[in-house]
């Protein structure tokens, strides 16, 4: 936030004082984080593990980088989804937070968590595109304890275990120190990220430079207003038609399918906000491994060792399946399953066209100084460590 901005609403900012003196008194009292039902993973098949926590800064200045966050994700899913260990794709899963709002409890530091490990990101698209910024106060290292302590991170030391924490006021705020948020966090194996929203000196004044030291990483610096180019390409057309129609081979059952489908078709309609660029990007993540709905689509479930055909309740199921017998679903699935893999080879087939076409103009703009920018440069230079290659 501007000094300008703080300084707006005495009467709002007297209250604000007033609740951060409840909660910072002069020996604070750290917040506990709020248990979130966390969405269950799919069953292990040995594939790498790649656990993200992204903790956005959602205080009043902060709608640029909102809007990257919501515009980048498929771009950054898609390409995390291409990494490789011994032949095998990643499983990511990805967790949201958001923190520095005064629409957040008080109580709990204005930090709260938006979204657990999930590899469903539809669900984190939803949750990004439901975030509205407000001003407050910026305790950025509560965020990252709240991240380490209340996720369920991996126990694997294999495991690729990050956080990306962004932001643009002073670092050292709030109850927890910079030296224990990354001590708690490098304790179980975590490197914390610190990107901040501005230009690189300004955050090595404000303190974020000594965070990536004491986190071992690097500090990245991004400019969150700027609008992030999005290149079309000749594919564009035949990638948004089938990001729809591959829709229908999903399966929607349970107590969760219909929700499940709707979330599917709303996150098509919020990617379209960005252009046909970030539809393509949608859509090559769809025909992706990591594109893996198991909580509610019947194929995902049963290849992941979810559910079995024959224990299915009818009720559950879409109409087309209610009045057949076990080897009539299982003939019902294998129908969907097919022409689901037929469509992801098309749109493997198109991904491959436009991306050669994406990196001929994108080398002409060179890149930008963005959220996915910034993420994904990181990630490629922590995962060589763990075997990872995303090239």
């Amino acid at each position: 936030m501007t000094p300008t901005q703080k300084t707006a609403g005495l009467f709002t900012a007297a209250l604000g004082m007033l609740a951060l003196a409840a909660i910072v008194p002069t020996k604070p009292e750290t917040p506990k984080p709020t248990p979130v039902v966390q969405v269950p993973a799919p069953l292990d098949d040995g594939a790498p593990l790649v656990q993200v926590a992204l903790l956005l800064d959602t205080s009043s200045s902060m709608d640029g980088l909102i809007d990257q966050a919501r515009s980048e994700l498929w771009r950054i899913t898609r390409q995390l989804s291409e990494g490789k260990r011994d032949g095998k794709s990643p499983r990511l899963e990805l967790a949201l937070y958001e923190y520095g709002n005064d629409g957040l409890p008080a109580a709990e530091g204005y930090v709260r968590q938006v979204v657990g490990f999930t590899q469903e990101i539809d669900r984190v698209s939803e949750a990004l595109f439901a975030l509205r910024t407000d001003g407050g106060s910026e305790f950025v290292g509560l965020a990252i304890r709240n991240a380490v302590v209340a996720l369920p991170w991996s126990n694997d030391d294999d495991a690729l275990k990050l956080i990306f924490v962004a932001g643009n006021e002073q670092f050292a705020q709030g109850p927890v120190s910079t030296p224990e948020a990354m001590r708690i966090a490098r304790e179980k194996g975590i490197v914390v990220n610190p990107i901040y929203c501005g230009a690189m000196q300004a955050g090595v004044s404000e303190g974020w430079g000594e965070a990536a030291k004491l986190a071992q990483s690097h500090l990245l610096a991004i400019d969150h207003n700027e609008h992030v180019v999005q290149i079309d390409a000749p594919q564009d057309e035949e990638l948004a038609r089938l990001n729809v129609e591959i829709n229908d081979t999903y399966i929607p059952y349970g107590a969760q399918g219909q929700a499940g489908s709707t979330r599917q078709a709303a996150q098509d309609q919020n990617s379209s906000i960005f252009g046909r660029a970030n539809v393509s990007s949608r859509s090559s993540y769809k025909a992706s491994a990591g594109y893996f709905n198991p909580s509610w689509e019947l194929v995902d479930a049963l290849d992941g060792g979810r559910v079995k055909i024959e224990d299915l309740d009818a009720r559950g199921l879409p109409p087309a399946m209610r009045g057949l017998d076990a080897a009539g679903r299982a003939e019902y699935v294998a129908g969907k399953r097919a022409e689901r893999r037929a469509m992801k080879a098309r749109i493997l087939e198109l991904t491959a066209q436009r991306d050669a076409y994406v990196a001929a103009e994108r080398e002409k703009l060179g890149e930008q100084d963005s959220l996915d920018v910034a993420m994904l440069s990181a990630v490629r230079a922590l995962a060589s460590a763990k075997g990872l290659s995303f090239e």
